[in-house]
């Protein structure tokens, strides 16, 4: 008896747009982040940290595994724990909420599918109270 073949899902990574989607995600996060005076809290915390530019490229890699497509950040750090990314710096729920403010606002700027931004944005608040490391 065999079992009946089920489609393949596509991932969440490929609805999106693949890589191309995904960059233009992380550049127009981070172009809101350097650019608007609203965002000037999460700028100075990725100044204290590595940079602006290290971040576009580490949330690149990250942002592809979480979204299912390549582990480029676990390929090259071991894991994708965001407690231990975020150690460094202190974020709580002020800081959560103003990048969950700001990532809303990059997934309707860079043309993230309609269909797919209120599951992309759950995703992304999962991640961001999970990063929460201070009350």
């Amino acid at each position: 008896m065999n079992e009946p073949l089920q489609p393949a899902r596509r991932s969440l990574f490929s609805e999106l747009g693949g890589e191309e989607a995904i960059r233009r995600l992380v550049e127009t996060f981070y172009d809101i982040v350097e650019q608007d005076g609203d965002a000037e809290l999460l700028h100075r915390l990725h100044l204290r940290g590595h940079g602006v530019a290290h971040s576009r490229e580490e949330q690149f890699n990250y942002l592809c595994g979480f979204f299912g497509g390549p582990s480029y950040y676990v390929q090259k750090h071991g894991h994708s724990r965001l407690k231990e990314i975020h150690e460094h710096v202190e974020i709580g729920p002020e800081e959560r909420d103003l990048w969950l403010k700001c990532m809303r606002r990059a997934v309707e700027k860079a043309d993230i599918p309609e269909n797919w931004r209120d599951m992309v944005m759950r995703h992304f608040g999962f991640a961001a109270e999970t990063a929460r490391n201070r009350d």
